[in-house]
């Protein structure tokens, strides 16, 4: 597998998509500090600007070059990443504002699938968006990638079947769950024990 991690990564290194395999979905993969290759994802997804986009990194630790976490965020990533669970956190200044729609949070992802894991390790972070067309199911077998997004992308990663459902999203700073998904009673559970911020 590694000579086509090697091949998606150089790819994502020269501003082109990657379709990539996780824990929940195929994911449409960028280089989520290139504003030109961003737009490249809205525009093969036909996504709306005003929807923004995660980016995933291989570890907890490797997400703090461009996100801000408070103590408790930093201590969510730390007890659900890797997994199925994205975590908005407020953006460095790396990070572009085509991303976040403009907004002061990005999604951070840590995707529980060594293939992805694999990628990110060579390159990140990397967009993390479903590999689908905007209002389309998500893609959970090569097979089922959208002709728009398999002609987009300069390699496709087949990690095989993956688990089929989006990622739980989660604002820990107001203990709310944005969608729910794997392990959201989990969250759930931990954001009601660590109501206080302490």
């Amino acid at each position: 597998m590694s000579e086509a991690i090697e091949e998606a990564a150089d790819a994502i290194r020269a501003g082109e998509l990657v379709v990539y395999p996780t824990e929940t979905v195929y994911g449409l993969g960028a280089d989520a500090l290139d504003e030109t290759a961003v737009e490249r994802v809205f525009a093969a997804k036909d996504r709306s600007h005003e929807k923004p986009i995660s980016l995933a990194v291989p570890d907890a630790t490797s997400a703090l070059e461009y996100v801000r976490p408070t103590d408790r965020e930093e201590r969510f990533m730390r007890e659900f990443l890797p997994g199925p669970v994205t975590v908005l956190c407020e953006k460095r200044e790396s990070v572009p504002d085509v991303l976040t729609g403009g907004r002061e949070r990005v999604g951070v992802r840590v995707p529980d699938h060594e293939v992805a894991l694999d990628l990110l390790n060579e390159v990140a972070p990397v967009t993390a968006t479903s590999a689908n067309v905007s209002g389309r199911p998500s893609a959970t077998r090569v097979a089922d990638i959208d002709d728009e997004i398999r002609d987009a992308a300069a390699a496709v990663l087949d990690g095989g079947e993956t688990g089929g459902t989006g990622s739980t999203v989660v604002n820990v700073e107001t203990g709310d769950i944005v969608r729910e998904g794997p392990n959201a009673d989990d969250v759930a559970a931990w954001l009601d024990a660590n109501a206080d911020g302490s």
